[in-house]
């Protein structure tokens, strides 16, 4: 059996065995998924097409073959139903994974008239049993301020002012598919304009901008309003006091220190401090083991997701707290669970410089019917 024709059986077996659990079968088509051009076993031709090429406006997709009994009888075929159908990219930034759609040549066609709200098109895209499954979903989109503009939007539909891992995966995307061979780009997002440049090897390094330290802006009600840095501020949840402190890097984050990350509450603190009342917009939470000035370990608890095997942000957020901290040097390595990010920020008014991978896994088509 040829990579390709393994990559799509094993993603249909994939979604049919983490549906069909006690709700029964699932009703949603199967996926169709191809590994990207290029990849190690693909033979030419047997990969998609980089940019799967939308229907043109008043066309639709070819009908499937009609039963014989029902032969010449087209009454029962919805062409609606035929034309919403998604192509999609699948996407990772060491382990932090993305589902991105391209939104560049218009309205998405397969959205239009099916009166599916982009929040709840995440919460069924990044289903991890009856979707394709992902931390976020991006989508891109033309951009008035910038060369282009990344939507974020999180597993519980709520949208991300910005992901690290995500623009180094949207840059990529956007590379891959002709879109800007350009070096360095330009994207809005809801934190600002990013500006993501090519450093060669599918490695993406991105200017983070300054890192905001006042509360107010962050925001957290640690701290008084107009002060900061907001460092190992006493935080109590449920009882037990934490040293927490906060930056936003585009979107917020609260930094806790610990003896080892492996044994670090992540699964039953992060969610208690996402949602502490200290954090009005609810907040990424990391947890920081120091290796040593030049390595840290960090895991996330990430805002409307869960963990993550990586936030990108959020290993910006640590090196900036730890180098005010004093622990840490200006340039430094941060292990994630998924994979390794470059920090660098040269001084205490300069932007914060991150480096790290993007991978396009597979492209793939899905039905949106059978909600």
């Amino acid at each position: 059996m040829s990579r390709r024709a393994t990559a799509c059986a094993l993603a249909t077996l994939a979604l049919a065995v983490g549906a069909c659990g006690r709700y029964g079968p699932p009703q949603r088509a199967p996926l169709v998924a191809h590994p990207p051009a290029g990849a190690p076993g693909a033979t030419p031709g047997s990969a998609a097409p980089a940019t799967p090429a939308p229907p043109a406006a008043g066309t639709q997709s070819p009908a499937p073959p009609v039963a014989p009994e029902d032969e010449g009888d087209d009454d029962d075929l919805d062409p609606d139903a035929m034309g919403r159908e998604l192509d999609f990219a699948k996407m990772h930034g060491a382990g932090n994974d993305f589902v991105v759609l391209d939104g560049l040549r218009g309205e998405l066609p397969a959205l239009v008239g099916s009166g599916l709200a982009l929040d709840e098109l995440a919460r069924r895209l990044l289903d991890r049993r009856l979707g394709i499954g992902g931390d976020q979903l991006l989508i891109a989109w033309p951009s008035s301020a910038a060369d282009f503009r990344m939507e974020i939007f999180n597993p519980d539909g709520s949208r991300a002012e910005m992901c690290a891992n995500g623009i180094r995966a949207f840059t990529k995307w956007l590379r891959d598919r002709g879109y800007s061979a350009r070096d360095e780009l330009a994207v809005e997002t809801l934190g600002g304009v990013v500006r993501p440049r090519w450093a060669g090897r599918d490695l993406v390094t991105v200017d983070m901008g300054l890192p905001v330290f006042a509360p107010e802006r962050i925001p957290t009600r640690l701290g008084a309003p107009g002060t900061g840095p907001v460092l190992d501020a006493p935080l109590e949840v449920d009882g037990a006091r934490w040293q927490v402190s906060s930056v936003s890097m585009g979107n917020p984050h609260a930094v806790l220190f610990v003896d080892d990350v492996e044994t670090a509450p992540v699964a039953s603190l992060g969610p208690r401090i996402e949602r502490h009342p200290a954090f009005p917009n609810r907040v990424n939470v990391e947890f920081v083991e120091r290796v040593d000035r030049t390595r840290l370990r960090q895991r996330t608890w990430e805002r409307g997701t869960g963990e993550t095997l990586a936030c990108g942000s959020g290993a910006c957020a640590v090196a900036v707290v730890s180098i005010l901290r004093g622990v840490a040097d200006r340039e430094l390595t941060i292990a994630l669970r998924g994979g390794e990010l470059r920090i660098a920020w040269p001084a205490n008014d300069a932007s914060v410089i991150m480096t790290g991978p993007a991978t396009e896994v597979y492209t793939g088509r899905i039905s949106l019917e059978g909600g």
